[in-house]
């Protein structure tokens, strides 16, 4: 109910328009790390002096037409030319709607190949630095997501190309299983869309002991896994388990968003395990903004109090 709220709030034109003239002066900064390339750089390198990966995101999704999916499209070729002269890991995350699949399924594939391609081509003094994580969107796009993300990785190899799974959707211990039949690198999210209780656990607690299954089904079938949570008792749990079965540390990281929680992923790098940060920027940053006001009652706070003090 919180979030169908806050949501259906930032619908709103009126709130809409005020948030995105003035959000990032007000706090939404917390979360997203600017609106250009230059500012995507800054936090990686800050990030990578602590031990900490980063995996960043040129925020936006849905384009309405092929013009908008190309120029989506060059502005990751962009960054991954920042990221190489800056000689910086080359990972990114990146949603098929902003490269056009909404537009047509055979635009929006061929501009993420373009992506992968160039990040494939990247290396490093320890080799290839590339990587390219395809994010999961809402519900009409999982099984469009899942094809474009199978043939990507049959082309340039699983260790080139990622895919995210949501644990909020019914479907997905199917979907995991079907992508067993290779090992592969998953990232595990709850779900931040609004989606229909036909089609997705509509039970904070129901989320969380299938976010729990998901990640210990996909140790068991072999693939590496990203936990990406915020959490303290999943991970906790998670990390017992890891260590229980005694999983190797390079067939698993923790994960979190920028601005959330960051001090216990500083916590679980110290004590030697991978971590990474996932940074948003881009000035098309309102929707993603909004989805993690949505998430947690605490971001909520933390705006208001940053509106207050303005």
């Amino acid at each position: 109910m919180f979030r169908e709220m806050i949501l259906s709030v930032a619908d709103n034109p009126l709130v809409a328009g005020t948030v995105k003239r003035y959000g990032l002066k007000l706090g939404a900064s917390r979360f997203v790390a600017g609106e250009h390339v230059a500012d995507a750089i800054a936090v990686t390198r800050q990030l990578q002096q602590e031990g900490i990966g980063v995996t960043l995101d040129h925020l936006g999704e849905g384009v309405s037409d092929a013009a908008n999916a190309d120029a989506a499209c060059r502005s990751y070729l962009e960054l991954l030319d920042a990221l190489d002269r800056e000689h910086l890991p080359g990972n990114v995350s990146v949603k098929l709607t902003m490269m056009g699949l909404a537009v047509d399924p055979a635009l929006g594939f061929q501009n993420t190949r373009r992506v992968v391609e160039r990040a494939a081509a990247m290396h490093g003094p320890e080799g290839p630095t590339g990587f390219v994580r395809i994010d999961m969107e809402d519900s009409p796009y999982t099984s469009d997501t899942i094809d474009v993300y199978r043939r990507l990785a049959s082309e340039f190899s699983p260790e080139r190309v990622g895919l995210v799974l949501q644990a909020y959707l019914y479907r997905t211990r199917d979907d995991l299983a079907a992508l067993s039949d290779a090992p592969r690198r998953l990232r595990i999210v709850k779900g931040a869309y609004r989606e229909p209780p036909a089609l997705a656990y509509p039970i904070k607690a129901d989320v969380d002991a299938n976010y729990v299954r998901l990640v210990k089904q996909a140790v068991e079938a072999g693939h590496h896994v990203a936990v990406a949570t915020h959490d303290e008792l999943i991970l906790r749990d998670l990390l017992q388990y890891f260590q229980a079965i005694r999983l190797p540390r390079d067939r698993y990281e923790f994960q979190m968003l920028y601005g959330i929680k960051l001090s216990v992923l500083r916590e679980l790098a110290r004590a030697g395990h991978a971590t990474r940060v996932y940074v948003p920027y881009g000035q098309d940053w309102y929707a993603y903004f909004s989805r993690r006001l949505a998430e947690r009652p605490a971001n909520i706070l933390f705006f208001g109090r940053a509106l207050l003090r303005r």
